[in-house]
């Protein structure tokens, strides 16, 4: 199929009015088989319960050109999974792992044409969601539900590319963080909305986020999880119950451990040991693994020796062999990659 005629190159992290989008409803207690359809607007009654009491949940993916010209997806099967457990955390009707697998092979499909070529550097973001329809005037749930699935071709997350960057130690705490307790996946990123934007005034990339609790251990940010490598070559990420379990950052777990042969701790990270550490990145399904040079902490530098111009020996292994799997030119663990055409 012919590509949409578009500088792919040089497009940023950015919405585009696909041609197609997914849609399915709930209603008497069961989902209809949905459709794919063209119109990319949503009409519901004032008082439906997404407006009211934000019952919402999404999900974020993204499919890829490989380098022998098939489409693909990087673990679809973790992303259906998650949106489950974030489902029943908010009382809503969770859409079937297989339906949400095949829903996504449709609208992909559908697609073709926004989907970038292999070696652009971009790639078509998916963006499953989900919220209650009907109204709801008392805090209860809904009882009908909508399920979408849009598309958008996008580069990358963090201008610069593989720039490193410079994020801040937030002086916020995550009101409704993302991960806490039982919540499994993203359902409330509004609270974060605040201090990244103050973020960014100030000429900061990001903020990090510290634990509630002590304000002693590093977390995440806001759109992404932390990894850290050490002076001798270890990979370290933060664990915390009110991070995100990101689909990407347990996929370099493995890519370290298993493709570079390098130790991997997974383990509370205290902000005293940051001065220790010889590379830092986030890493996330948009950020994929965008490098660190430094954290701000209220005027005080914290620099990473080995990624301050560019990006670090390690963090450049992980990101090279993690894209490489993605793209397909270097062989996946089994079960990873799901092929959409």
């Amino acid at each position: 199929m012919e590509k949409k005629d578009i500088d792919w190159g040089n497009i940023g992290f950015g919405y585009m009015v696909a041609d197609y989008r997914y849609v399915s409803y709930y209603k008497d207690g069961k989902w209809d088989d949905g459709a794919i359809v063209s119109d990319p607007n949503i009409t519901l009654n004032e008082c439906a319960g997404v407006f009211q009491y934000a019952q919402t949940v999404f999900e974020g993916l993204k499919a890829y050109t490989t380098e022998d010209g098939h489409i693909v997806c990087f673990r679809p099967d973790l992303n259906a999974s998650r949106m489950v457990d974030s489902a029943e955390r908010l009382v809503m009707p969770p859409f079937p792992e297989d339906r949400f697998l095949d829903a996504v092979k449709q609208v992909v499909k559908a697609n073709e044409a926004w989907v970038p070529p292999f070696g652009s550097g971009a790639t078509l973001y998916i963006r499953p969601y989900m919220m209650g329809i009907n109204p709801v005037i008392g805090v209860k749930p809904a009882d009908e539900y909508m399920f979408r699935i849009l598309v958008t071709p996008v580069g990358p997350y963090f201008k610069g590319g593989a720039k490193p960057i410079t994020i801040k130690v937030s002086d916020y705490d995550r009101a409704a963080p993302r991960g806490t307790g039982d919540i499994k996946a993203g359902l409330n990123y509004a609270m974060s909305l605040r201090p990244i934007v103050k973020a960014h005034e100030e000429g900061f990339a990001e903020n990090m986020y510290l634990d509630s609790g002590s304000r002693t251990k590093v977390e995440e940010t806001g759109g992404a999880n932390f990894i850290f490598i050490t002076k001798d070559g270890t990979l370290v990420t933060p664990k915390s119950d009110s991070i995100l379990p990101s689909i990407t950052r347990r996929s370099i777990m493995v890519v370290a451990e298993k493709y570079l042969g390098m130790k991997v701790e997974h383990r509370e990270v205290y902000f005293d040991e940051l001065k220790d550490f010889a590379e830092c990145g986030l890493c996330g399904t948009a950020a994929v693994i965008s490098p660190v040079g430094k954290i701000n902490d209220h005027g005080k530098e914290i620099c990473f020796p080995a990624g301050m111009e560019e990006m670090g020996p390690y963090t450049k292994k992980l990101y090279d062999t993690l894209t490489g799997i993605q793209m397909g030119t270097i062989e996946a663990p089994e079960g990873w990659i799901y092929t959409i055409d």
